[in-house]
């Protein structure tokens, strides 16, 4: 049951990340804790399983000509040299800690979010030309 139950949940989170265009460790964390994973084992494996939805998300956007490669190798740098910091910073705190520490980032995400949609920010549409 655990297995149909992560296949479904990782479907119904790869719909949401390629309409939605977030990352997936928004959507798969919580999906990976409810599964009963601690929040190390779901943040890594929720890198993990990522790969075959930005392999896919991104081909897909490249085909529309929505990638911009310049910021891709920028940011894929930074990401890069973070991650490894990151992930050195996570295996040092307790699980607890660093749940509520995910959870903080998923409060601030949600409310940037609201003040754009309240502000009416067009920052994401597409320019003419």
């Amino acid at each position: 049951m655990t297995i149909v139950l992560a296949i479904a949940i990782g479907a119904v989170a790869g719909v949401l990340a390629g309409l939605f265009g977030v990352g997936g460790g928004i959507l798969f964390v919580p999906a990976l804790l409810m599964l009963g994973l601690d929040q190390h084992q779901a943040e890594a494996t929720s890198l993990l399983a990522i790969v075959p939805v930005v392999l896919v998300g991104s081909w897909r956007q490249s085909r529309y000509g929505n990638i911009r490669w310049a910021a891709v190798w920028k940011l894929g740098l930074g990401s890069l040299c973070g991650v490894v910091v990151g992930g050195l910073l996570a295996e040092r705190l307790a699980p607890g800690s660093l749940q509520r520490l995910f959870g903080v980032l998923m409060i601030a995400i949600a409310l940037e979010l609201g003040w754009r949609a309240l502000r009416g920010d067009r920052a994401s549409e597409p320019r003419p030309g």
